[in-house]
């Protein structure tokens, strides 16, 4: 149990200096990653869509 609250101490401290790092980004740069975010959903979206097409209606064509 004491090996357990040690190691749960020190990722605590890890968890702790990693926020102290951290900084509230800018308007733009919220943007920026915001916009390179949503294009890379769309772009998994669309090609899941060509898989379908391919893979379900392609055959139904053919």
């Amino acid at each position: 149990m004491k090996e357990f609250n040690s190691n749960l101490g020190q990722t605590l401290k890890s968890y702790i200096r990693v926020l102290k790092l951290t900084k509230k980004p800018s308007r733009e740069e919220f943007l920026t990653i915001a916009k390179v975010a949503g294009l890379g959903i769309l772009a998994i979206g669309f090609v899941g869509f060509i898989i379908y097409a391919l893979l379900v209606e392609v055959p139904r064509m053919v």
